[in-house]
């Protein structure tokens, strides 16, 4: 009884001990693509702030990821697709085991559309490209 019992154990523990291992690898490639598009970017005269209290949820991405909220939720009320001279302020407080907890998150700038996409030009594209960004 005590051997069958011996092989029992061994055999369970050779059988519950299993690794699975899984690898992926990825090739580099050197190919450059380069395509340039030339929009019109209309800004607003008038310039908007939003205060935002982030969740919990939101902080847990960290300081940039409520500010960045912040500016999308800015955008979403006040109509555009970039905040451009965008100005930052945030308010936080210090917890008691010394992790910063955000209170309010405030984003002030002017909202801005973009407007007639157009493809650049070969000669165009040269240009920048030589003068390093600019037309």
């Amino acid at each position: 009884m005590k051997k069958l019992l011996f092989f029992f154990a061994i055999a369970l523990i050779l059988s519950s001990c299993s690794t699975i291992t899984k690898t992926a690898s990825t090739r580099d490639v050197s190919a450059r693509v380069i395509g340039a598009t030339l929009v019109d970017l209309d800004v607003s005269n008038s310039k908007i702030s939003y205060t935002m209290k982030p969740s919990r949820a939101v902080q847990r991405g960290g300081t940039q990821n409520c500010i960045d909220v912040a500016i999308s939720e800015a955008l979403k009320e006040h109509g555009g697709d970039v905040l451009i001279e965008t100005q930052k302020a945030t308010v936080s407080r210090m917890s008691l085991f010394g992790f910063r907890r955000i209170k309010s998150v405030t984003v002030t700038g002017y909202p801005a559309t973009y407007k007639n996409f157009n493809s650049m030009e070969q000669s165009e594209l040269k240009q920048v490209l030589i003068n390093g960004g600019q037309l």
